[in-house]
């Protein structure tokens, strides 16, 4: 008859019971509410069985763990806040972008009154080969360079091999390179321009740089305009 009271109290979950209430945060919590243990102890013994009493220990035990169910949906109550406030803070950064020229890991690039700029880094001297592409796939430019080790720039005037001029819109670049001793070389590619809006709708907020949507953990550099 030990276990009667399982029966006959009220669910743990529910918020008419002492449990409850207390778990819920709005009597204080069942480790700090006078009232809510009194009754969860008079509910107890008055369900034991007289020939069969709770044991001491067990009973210390349950209420030990109501405690610790209590502290557990705290705990989750914090985490939550944490986490709003998290999002809070990532929707004021991406905010402050709007309007500034950035640098962002990529390789697609606007051309524009007939330029386009690119970024890039090469470990050590390279012999390299740009393809530039439009946003159909279709290759519009590409050359023979030697690279230097370290940042540069690669800018293109818009015009094919032939002098064929291509028209404005979204191009990605691509660099295969090798080494005097015809080892391949890894050359990371960047994109510069100006963050146009902030998507705070999206989790984490992304920026529009270029029409193209970006997140914040892209963004290498901040380059203020001259």
């Amino acid at each position: 008859m030990a276990s009667l009271i399982s029966a006959t109290l009220p669910p743990v979950a529910s918020s008419s019971s002492p449990l409850g209430a207390a778990a819920s945060g709005n009597s204080g919590g069942i480790a700090s509410n006078f009232t809510a243990f009194l009754q969860l102890l008079t509910t107890q013994l008055k369900n034991q069985n007289p020939l069969d009493p709770l044991d001491t220990n067990q009973f210390t035990q349950q209420l030990v763990q109501f405690a610790q169910v209590e502290q557990q949906l705290k705990s989750n109550d914090q985490l939550a806040a944490l986490v709003a406030l998290q999002k809070t803070t990532q929707s004021t950064a991406a905010l402050d972008y709007v309007g500034k020229s950035v640098v962002v890991d990529g390789a697609t690039a606007q051309l524009a009154d007939n330029k386009a700029t690119w970024s890039f880094s090469a470990p050590r001297p390279a012999s390299a080969t740009v393809n530039i592409k439009d946003a159909s796939g279709q290759v519009a430019y590409t050359g023979k360079y030697a690279v230097n080790a370290g940042q540069q720039d690669f800018v293109w005037d818009g015009r094919g091999v032939d002098g064929t001029p291509w028209p404005n819109g979204s191009y990605t670049m691509s660099i295969t390179a090798t080494d005097a001793n015809g080892q391949p070389v890894a050359i990371s590619t960047e994109v510069q321009g100006v963050v146009d809006s902030a998507d705070l709708t999206q989790d984490p907020p992304t920026l529009s740089v270029g029409g193209l949507n970006f997140g914040l953990n892209k963004i290498k550099r901040v380059v203020r305009s001259l």
